[in-house]
């Protein structure tokens, strides 16, 4: 059913990651109801609105990583694409910082 898709290790941790960080929110969201807040965002946000905002902004670097992994190689000189783990910890370092100071 999923021969599709691509499932290397470091796709299953970010979707994994992705997983936890629902339910962990779910269970924080029960626990403590959000206020809104107002960060470096231009809108007042919930600890929600941040996971959502943090999560596709996550989500469209490791896709702006992965288009552009050729590229780098090339444009580097380097003699294989650079690593996916790369991308990775970038973009959950994005979302921390969403999650955070947004």
């Amino acid at each position: 059913m999923f021969d599709w898709m691509v499932w290397t290790t470091p796709v299953a941790v970010f979707f994994t990651c992705i997983a936890l960080l629902l339910a962990g929110m779910t269970v924080w969201e029960l626990k403590s109801p959000t206020r809104l807040t107002k960060g470096f965002l231009p809108i007042a946000t919930t600890r929600g609105d941040r996971l959502f905002i943090g999560l596709l902004t996550a989500g469209y670097i490791n896709l702006a990583f992965i288009g552009l992994a050729g590229k780098f190689a090339q444009w580097f000189s380097l003699e294989q694409e650079p690593s996916i783990w790369i991308s990775f910890v970038v973009s959950m370092a994005v979302l921390a910082l969403v999650m955070r100071r947004g």
